[in-house]
């Protein structure tokens, strides 16, 4: 299976028996009279994507709080941006030139000098960063800008006064982003650069499969490969930070709230995702 770009599924990052086609990426779990709608988001969007589809409207107009994954403000906060950009840099003396084979690093500055980026401003980020900076720029210039279903919500929420929620610091979130690709720098590079060309296609078949809630189809395109392309990544970012995610998730299911919980996409598929463990623990998932 030909591999694909970590940095492209880190956006989304992110059920068999579950159906695979709905107007919307969202589903309730009810368990003993109790219940929970949860949301699968993509972190970025066209101005064409909005209205959402009306499911998320209803969802949110039904909720008294919203649960996120980590607190967007904060995120958004130039003041935390700074911190941010601090710990995804090399602190050590190395640069990317340091870390990289001869041919990926002379592929990235080919790639760099064909966009008219100074290979100069990439130098010191770590190879992750890259990856997703270069992603970044090449959806901007493909005219792919607009504000994501989590930051369209959280803003939404607080002008509405509504609660917010998170299941991890900003922090831990940081961490994660930068330990992506640790060990496989070379190999993150190498394959951003390849299919970066094919950005066009696959978004709009993530986005599509997104807007649809159509998990095979984000199984087969955007899970199944950073498994098995990145087990270690898909470990860290998915699977490990959806276990931490479930006893959270069901101790909401014990209060008197009505919520929404909003989390990226690909943490609602596959054997780890959280429908499927909510599935496991008894927990009845339908279609919102």
């Amino acid at each position: 299976m030909k591999k694909r770009s970590l940095s492209v599924l880190a956006f989304l990052i992110f059920i068999y028996a579950l159906p695979a086609y709905s107007n919307a990426p969202i589903w309730i779990a009810e368990k003993n009279g109790h219940q929970l709608i949860i949301g699968g988001t993509i972190h970025l969007l066209t101005p064409a994507d909005y209205p959402l589809p009306a499911a998320f409207k209803k969802a949110y107009e039904q909720s008294e709080q919203l649960v996120f994954e980590s607190d967007i403000q904060k995120i958004q906060d130039p003041a935390f941006q700074l911190t941010m950009m601090s710990e995804l840099i090399y602190t050590d003396g190395r640069d990317i030139s340091s870390v990289l084979s001869e041919e990926t690093y002379q592929a990235l500055e080919t790639y760099c000098a064909s966009r008219g980026i100074p290979i100069a401003i990439l130098m010191n980020f770590k190879p992750g960063m890259i990856a997703i900076t270069l992603t970044m720029m090449e959806l901007q210039r493909l005219g792919i800008i607009g504000t994501g279903v989590d930051a369209f919500f959280s803003a939404k929420a607080i002008q509405d006064n509504k609660q917010l929620g998170q299941f991890e610091t900003a922090e831990q979130q940081l961490s994660f982003i930068s330990s992506m690709g640790e060990g496989k720098e070379d190999e993150i590079i190498a394959h951003t650069l390849r299919d970066i060309e094919k950005l066009p296609a696959t978004w709009d078949t993530l986005r599509t499969a997104w807007r649809q809630g159509n998990l095979k189809k984000l199984k087969e395109v955007a899970l199944t490969p950073l498994r098995n392309d990145f087990p270690n990544t898909y470990d860290t970012i998915l699977a490990q930070r959806n276990n931490a995610w479930m006893p959270q998730i069901e101790a909401l299911f014990k209060t008197k709230k009505a919520t929404f919980v909003l989390v990226g996409i690909l943490h609602l598929v596959g054997d780890d995702g959280l429908l499927n463990q909510l599935s496991a623990k008894g927990y009845q998932i339908e279609r919102f």
